[in-house]
């Protein structure tokens, strides 16, 4: 029998005859506010901050908002199973942790505690490669849970390759190369308070423990490590990057390859003619082009132009349950959740992530049986109907 994520909630009301309450509001759309209370302005700024006024941001949630799901009835929901197989492994659950960088500016268990959590629950983590823990550390701290690795894309060649090395050697299975941060977006909430963590070396830590990025500095990192993160700035993006550019990172990496950042359809198809195995339909949480299309808006699009060649997934605006409802029914195979497990992970550390994983879990377990589906394959774009503006 498939484990039923809702049930949750009979747990969390049975702990309430003895008084006890959750820890972190069930609702998760609250936890920013809290975080925003309880942590400093810069950190806060940082995760929930966007690219110019928030404009694209807001068209993320108002793309899933203006979906509406059509319940069905008399269907048979009795035993629900989540699982599905993305790029060539079973998961629990239609859902990963979405790679954020820094996560050590929120906790200072960071991504640990993140990772660990993931495990727990079967939920595929997605490590950073600004992450403020080396990516054997955290590899470590999830044992055998499924484990995906997101690469900012260096200009340094043998830094990308020793980062692709070490990650493989760490037993992450899949690659997520992020395309749309060629150049670092202008997001007033981080320059109003002239809050980069990297340049404190922070978000640098697979950086300055790799061999290929230290073979490049004239004194070890302890020893100038102003002069480490000034090395680390000049190599971290490279806007000169070209499609015929993948075919390095496909010499160099065995498993599937995911570009992350996609939003038109010839790119889609561009990627597939590449020869990558997937692509993450998403606009950084309006992180980068304020303005932009809206991830939901842009996903049927990109579905229709190659979802039959690539593994379509999903992420920017994911909140609740009924998000992940949405997604799939549009057309994702699985999504990707960011800024409600990291304000989880500031907010209680890795207790405050399985909350969030178990609470978006358990409202997609019931959203799904209630409007009528026992698992996500059966989700199309008829489930959906679209409000009127």
């Amino acid at each position: 029998m498939a484990k039923h994520w809702a049930d949750f909630q009979y747990e969390i009301y049975l702990n309430g005859m003895t008084g006890a309450v959750p820890r972190l509001p069930t609702d998760l759309t609250r936890l920013e506010e809290l975080a925003e209370h309880r942590l400093g302005p810069g950190p806060v700024g940082y995760v929930a901050g966007s690219a110019g006024r928030g404009s694209t941001a807001a068209a993320n949630r108002a793309a899933l908002d203006r979906r509406r799901i059509v319940p069905r009835m008399l269907r048979d929901v009795h035993e629900r199973d989540l699982s599905v197989e993305v790029l060539g492994r079973r998961l629990p659950a239609p859902m990963a942790l979405a790679p954020v960088g820094v996560l050590s500016i929120l906790h200072p268990d960071a991504e640990p505690a993140a990772a660990r959590a993931a495990a727990a629950h079967g939920v595929p983590y997605i490590l950073s490669s600004a992450s403020s823990t080396p990516m054997e550390q955290v590899a470590e701290a999830m044992g055998d849970g499924e484990r995906w690795f997101q690469l900012y894309w260096a200009k340094d060649r043998e830094v990308t390759r020793s980062f692709l090395q070490r990650a493989k050697a760490a037993g992450f299975t899949a690659l997520f190369v992020t395309l749309d941060t060629p150049l670092l977006a202008w997001r007033p909430r981080d320059l109003d308070q002239a809050y980069l963590p990297f340049l404190h070396g922070v978000g640098t830590a697979n950086y300055f423990s790799d061999p290929a990025f230290r073979a490049g500095l004239a004194r070890p990192v302890h020893e100038d490590p102003n002069a480490a993160v000034r090395h680390f700035v000049g190599m971290f993006a490279d806007p000169a990057k070209t499609w015929p550019d993948l075919a390095f990172l496909r010499e160099n990496w065995d498993g599937p390859i995911v570009l992350k950042g996609i939003l038109h359809p010839d790119d889609a198809l561009r990627a597939a003619d590449a020869g990558v195995d997937g692509v993450v339909v998403s606009n950084h949480g309006g992180r980068q082009v304020a303005g932009s299309v809206a991830a939901a808006d842009a996903l049927p699009g990109l579905v229709e132009a190659a979802g039959d060649r690539l593994t379509v997934l999903f992420d920017s605006g994911i909140r609740t349950g009924d998000d992940i409802v949405k997604a799939l029914a549009l057309g994702a195979e699985s999504v990707l959740v960011g800024r409600p497990y990291a304000y989880g992970l500031g907010l209680d550390g890795q207790a405050g992530v399985e909350h969030v994983i178990r609470c978006l879990l358990a409202e997609f377990d019931l959203t799904l049986a209630l409007s009528g589906h026992a698992r996500p394959g059966t989700l199309t774009a008829d489930d959906l109907t679209t409000a009127s503006a």
